[in-house]
């Protein structure tokens, strides 16, 4: 189909072109062969009569009209298919597809697991593929290459459609023989203890019961250990006089396979609402629409 001399299937290379920045990339995006791809790359330049991209280095950039084009012709191919979603009958059973997720350990391990394991009764072709948040999780959504994020509300995208799933607490975790840690536990005792915390991304995010202990209680923890993902925390109480500062019921999922024990904080912080987001076009999609109800059902039964 041609729109002012324009091949409409040529706004697909674009796209692929455009977010790849690379004609190799592209080209296995959109299945075609590397030829293929730089006769679409030609014709697209003769087309807006601008090179589109240029090489810089050993990598290829957008001019200023690739870069202005990025986000309208993305977003086009986007409401395309998903009018065409729409149209399209949903068995679960039969469905064979791949739902991405943006999330992290935390929510993959309390909630993911337990979604995965109730979809496999009623949709065992389903896959799923997860990615870990980036310093900026909202870009994956805006671009759709997630169908779902899960993430504190306080992330959340304010342009996409979300339901809050759950809220969470914190609670204190050490070594099961660690008689230092007990249920009433003063504040004193419980700074004075070393800590283990995570942080997160390149950017080195600090955690959220770090920021509302500053916030709310006016204090910083003796941190002794800083790891990248919340399910190294645990490995490193065993033993030692260590404490750590985390979510309930990934506290009680630990507890199943280490030796540890669950306290109380000195005095409680606020809880953290989760919510799960989804692309804006993607509202009425069919698959989408099951998908999130199974997995609002299923946190509500996890957590309550």
């Amino acid at each position: 189909m041609r729109l002012n001399r324009l091949d409409l299937n040529l706004l697909v290379a674009l796209d692929a072109l455009l977010t790849e920045r690379s004609i190799t990339l592209a080209a296995e995006r959109i299945c075609l062969s590397q030829p293929a791809t730089s006769g679409a790359l030609a014709r697209l330049r003769e087309f807006f009569n601008d090179d589109l991209l240029v090489r810089v280095g050993a990598k290829m950039q957008p001019t200023p009209l690739g870069e202005s084009l990025a986000e309208p012709v993305h977003n086009i191919l986007l409401q395309i298919q998903a009018t065409v979603e729409r149209g399209i009958e949903f068995d679960p059973f039969t469905c064979n597809r791949k739902f991405k997720f943006l999330a992290g350990d935390y929510s993959s391990t309390v909630l993911l697991t337990a979604v995965a394991k109730h979809i496999n009764t009623l949709a065992p072709g389903i896959q799923f593929e997860f990615f870990i948040p980036t310093n900026k999780p909202g870009e994956m959504l805006d671009r759709a290459e997630v169908d779902f994020m899960i993430m504190p509300t306080s992330v959340k995208v304010d342009h996409h459609p979300s339901v809050e799933l759950f809220s969470e607490k914190f609670v204190s975790i050490a070594c099961a023989q660690n008689d230092a840690v007990h249920g009433n536990m003063t504040m004193d005792e419980f700074l004075n203890l070393g800590h283990v915390t995570v942080k997160f991304g390149t950017s080195r995010v600090t955690s959220q019961d770090q920021v509302l202990m500053k916030d709310q209680w006016r204090v910083e923890p003796n941190v002794e250990i800083i790891t990248s993902t919340f399910n190294a925390i645990p490995q490193f109480l065993p033993g030692t006089g260590r404490i750590a500062t985390v979510y309930q019921h990934l506290a009680g999922h630990w507890q199943k396979l280490i030796p540890i024990k669950i306290v109380p904080l000195p005095k409680p912080l606020p809880e953290i609402a989760w919510a799960l987001q989804w692309h804006k076009y993607r509202d009425h999609d069919p698959a989408l629409v099951w998908l999130r109800e199974q997995i609002i059902t299923t946190a509500r039964q996890t957590f309550g």
